[in-house]
This record gives C-alpha cells, sequence and structure tokens, in this order.
C-alpha cells in the first residue's frame, strides 16, 4: 500500500490524517502507518519494518501482541467482552497491585493516564477541602484542564508558567489552580508551600521526568518531597503511568524508597490494551463512593479484555527473571550508547531509568530541569530520527522537544545490537553538524 496516498485519504477525514495528535511525527512529516506489529518490530504499509524504539509510548513493554495478552483477548471473547460488571478477575487484579505498589491498599481502575489523574485529583481536592495544585514545569498529567497547564512551557514565558495554557480551549480561569515550579529545587517547593501551602491540595509529579526527556530526581529530592508535603498537609502525588514497571514491579516509588499517598500507574499495566489505575492508602481511596462521597464511574472502566490483559501483564513481569534479565539488557545498550556518544565526543545526554531513556542533543552536561532540557537541538534530533528510520529503527517524535523512547523485553540481544549500529551511525550523521 501506498503511504502517501494513505496519508491523503487520512487526511479527508482524520484532522492531520490522525487519531492523535502526537501520532504524527514530525522527523518525517507523516505518521508511520503501520500494517502490524509483532515483538519487537512494527511492519509498515510501505512494506517495510521496523525495530521499535517507541514501544506505545511505553505501553507494550511485554512487546506487541505478546502470546498471553493474545491469549487474554481470546479468554474475554470466550467470556462474553463484559464491560459494565466487576468480575472476580478485577477483584484479582487489584489484589496483586495491592501486593505490589507500596502505596496501594486500595485501586480503582481507568482506561487511560488522563482519566485516572482527573479522578485522582478529584479525590486529592475533596480530602484535602483545597483547590490548588502544585506542578513541575516539563512534567506531563494529561490532556485534561486540571493539568494541561504549566507543563511544557515555552521558553519565552518560563518566568510565569503557571499562567501557560497548553492547549487553545482551556479556560483563562482555570490557571488560577495551578502552581508550575521547576523540578529539583527543594527551596523553590518550601517556598510556595510556605506561602500558599493551606490552599494547595495535592503536590503532582512524575518521579523520572520523561516527558522532558527522562530527567531523574537529585539524590534526596523525594525524600525531601516527602518530607515537606506531610509537614504542610500536602497529599504527595508520584504520577507514575510511565515509570511503573520500567524497572520493577513496584515502580519509582519503590525503586527510590519514597511512598506517596496516592499514585496513578498504567501505560504498560495492560500489556498494550488501555488500563490505568489509581492506587492509594484505604482511608482516601475509601472517600470514593459508594463508601465516601467522591465520584469515579463509567461504563468502560476497566472492561475484561483490559483487566485479563493486565494480569497476563503481570504474570510475565512477576516471574523472578523477568527484571534480572531486561536489567541485563538495558546495561548492555545504555554502556554502548554511553561509549559512542564519549567516542564521537558530542553534547548528547541520554538520561534514563530502567526500559525508557531520553536522547538529548546538544547539552554538555546531564539535565536537571525543563529549564535544561530546552537547550535541545531539534534540528540534529530529528535528522538524527531519519537516518535511523532510513536504517530501520523507528524514532518517534513528538514535536522536536526531548521525549522518551526505549525497548521491550521483545527485543533481542540481536535487536539491541542493530538498534545499536544504527544509533551509531546516526550519531556519526549529525556530529559534524554541532
Amino acid at each position: 500500500m501506498n503511504r502517501d496516498v494513505l496519508f491523503e485519504r487520512a487526511r479527508k477525514c482524520l484532522p492531520g490524517g490522525v487519531c492523535a495528535s502526537t501520532r504524527l511525527n514530525t522527523a518525517l512529516g507523516h505518521p508511520l502507518y503501520v500494517e502490524r506489529a509483532e515483538g519487537s518490530r512494527l511492519y509498515g504499509v510501505d512494506g517495510n519494518s521496523y525495530l521499535d524504539m517507541s514501544c506505545g509510548h511505553g505501553a507494550t513493554l511485554l512487546g506487541h501482541g505478546h502470546p498471553a495478552v493474545r491469549e487474554a483477548l481470546r479468554r474475554a471473547a470466550d467470556l462474553g467482552i463484559c464491560c459494565s460488571s466487576d468480575m472476580v478477575h478485577h477483584v484479582e487484579l487489584a489484589e496483586q497491585l495491592c501486593a505490589l505498589i507500596p502505596s496501594a491498599e486500595r485501586v480503582r481502575f481507568t482506561n487511560s493516564g488522563s482519566e485516572a489523574t482527573l479522578h485522582a485529583i478529584r479525590l486529592c481536592r475533596a480530602a484535602t477541602g483545597r483547590d490548588r495544585i502544585l506542578r513541575f514545569t516539563g512534567h506531563f498529567h494529561g490532556y485534561h484542564e486540571h493539568t494541561f497547564i504549566g507543563g511544557h512551557v515555552p521558553a519565552d514565558q518560563l518566568d510565569n508558567p503557571s499562567a501557560y495554557r497548553e492547549s487553545p480551549g482551556i479556560p483563562q480561569a482555570m490557571t488560577q489552580f495551578i502552581v508550575s515550579i521547576p523540578f529539583n529545587d527543594l527551596g523553590a517547593v518550601e517556598r510556595v508551600l510556605q506561602q500558599q501551602g493551606e490552599q494547595i491540595a495535592t503536590l503532582i509529579l512524575e518521579p523520572v521526568d520523561f516527558n522532558s526527556g527522562g530527567i531523574p530526581p537529585l539524590p534526596g529530592y523525594l525524600q525531601g518531597l516527602r518530607e515537606l508535603t506531610s509537614q504542610y498537609g500536602v497529599l504527595l502525588f508520584f504520577d507514575e503511568i510511565q515509570t511503573s514497571f520500567k524497572k520493577s514491579t513496584g515502580g519509582a516509588q519503590a525503586d527510590f524508597g519514597v511512598t506517596p499517598d496516592i499514585c496513578t500507574i498504567g501505560k504498560s499495566l495492560g500489556g498494550g490494551l488501555p488500563l490505568s489505575a489509581i492506587c492509594g492508602g484505604a482511608e482516601l481511596m475509601d472517600m470514593y463512593k459508594p463508601v465516601g462521597d467522591v465520584t469515579h464511574s463509567g461504563t468502560f472502566m476497566a472492561p475484561l479484555p483490559n483487566v485479563l490483559g493486565g494480569l497476563a501483564f503481570l504474570e510475565q513481569v512477576t516471574q523472578s527473571s523477568f527484571y534480572p534479565d531486561l536489567l541485563a539488557e538495558f546495561e548492555h545498550f545504555y554502556t554502548q550508547v554511553d561509549a559512542m556518544i564519549l567516542r564521537y565526543g558530542i553534547p548528547v545526554q541520554v538520561p534514563r531509568h530502567g526500559a525508557r531513556f531520553g536522547v538529548i542533543v546538544g547539552l554538555d552536561q546531564p539535565p536537571v530541569d525543563y529549564r535544561d532540557a530546552l537547550q535541545h537541538r531539534k534540528d540534529l534530533w530529528l535528522a538524527f530520527i531519519r537516518h535511523a528510520f532510513k536504517r530501520g529503527v523507528y524514532f518517534h517524535d513528538y514535536g522536536g522537544n526531548p521525549c522518551h523512547h526505549g525497548f521491550s523485553f521483545a527485543h533481542s540481544r540481536s535487536d539491541i545490537d542493530d538498534i545499536l549500529q544504527v544509533m551509531d551511525e546516526s550519531f556519526g550523521v549529525i556530529a559534524p553538524l554541532f
């Protein structure tokens, strides 16, 4: 099938020719229309196959079409694809998550991460009787009006990030509820809490800022947030939609040893199917109806295929060999990438956490916050992606800004070595352009 012809057809019935805004790859000027996906590869309608370094933006940690997930879909079909009733499978999945996630004494399911953060923020506001949200520039918490403010702020507006609405259509009045400050600066957090603590319901963050390229927290930073939020009665909210399961079954809260009051998990949880969850302490979570008064509901909250996909996913990642084997591949990949950057002598940073990483072009030092990430050389990064694409490795671009990439359990050592070879060539293409 001709990709260009399909793109033209798509643009006549879909805005921009895509079903979601970021599916158009800026580097390519078109979306990657996929005919099928299997394991570590995407098979395009253009007849080519690509080693996938997006992995469903982090959703397909097991790889595309894992046999256990396929079997879950068959089982769901046999059971009637129930979409509006709880079943024993929902209880089993919740029980397993309560055993795995440090902050989870109760669980509520949603489909998308945006749904999860929306419903969790309502709960935080109800629990505290406060309306404001303390957040960090460069972090992402969903496309709804409660959090799509003050995140990815243009460089020339960083002096007043809380006022920046990330899309037309968000009422200006919503900005009064957002306080946006730099990541990795405990002093900034303390100053805000001293001044506005009695108005702030929750401090929400990505414990690793994957949406700015994978910036990790500085040593002691998350612990400091835990202490400050407890001191001021603010609920500490880890948005682990992206970090959950990328390095361990307990997510970043287990990886860094800091337990939030509430968290959202997802992306990988459904094994490639849409499934997210809100996890928190019993007293807080029991404020949801029908125990308490806070509403969280919906016909399609955790339909059976997605729940069975979640159970299949957990069955795989809780096997004793899963993370040791995956971590061995991480180590091999990152060691080789670091070595090639050093060999070329180019200013490129590759922050990482588990199976996800960023490539930030143009930085001599590791980034600490979003302002650092904005120094990214978009032109060189897009050139890198284009060369890799021609050589059969797919990196997705979200608009030229640093974001996250990764690999799955389905990526073999041979796949990773092929990817490393293409990355080496792609760095070689951009090295003379600095």
